[in-house]
């Protein structure tokens, strides 16, 4: 998809929780993910507008948004959270949702920062949690 300038469209990954929501951008050219911030919120319409200013300011086509299951692969109390999440933008935003398993990027954003000896605070696991969702789901499309 290609935004209304000519450039190829953005994707933007979203990492929900309870009470902060990591983010990450593509590239214009959908090789790489950058974090962009850690929003603080419980949720609900301030989060949902942030995501809309995201998305216009970005020129965004589509958004990863991260599907917390258990390790057995039932769902638990985020996947909820991320499927009515999904919801609410699909019916605000013109974009296409897409929900992928995050089970592992929280677990290996941790063994990364702290093998690293990086480890500062919970928002940076968060942003760095939807980096790599995205850059994952990034290099199985371009595969």
């Amino acid at each position: 998809m290609y935004s209304e300038s000519g450039i190829k469209s953005r994707i933007l990954s979203v990492d929900p929780g309870t009470k902060r929501t990591g983010f990450a951008l593509s590239d214009p050219i959908g090789i790489t993910a950058q974090g962009l911030e850690t929003f603080e919120s419980d949720g609900g319409s301030v989060l949902l507008e942030h995501i809309e200013g995201l998305i216009r300011e970005y020129e965004v086509s589509t958004v990863v948004i991260g599907l917390p299951l258990s390790m057995s692969g039932r769902e638990i109390e985020g996947t909820k959270r991320s499927r009515q999440l999904a919801e609410d933008i699909k019916e605000r935003c013109e974009v296409q949702i897409l929900l992928r398993d995050e089970r592992m990027s929280s677990l290996e954003v941790e063994r990364i920062m702290k093998q690293e000896g990086k480890i500062k605070r919970a928002a940076d696991i968060d942003r760095l949690s939807a980096v790599l969702l995205l850059q994952n789901y990034l290099d199985e499309s371009a595969g």
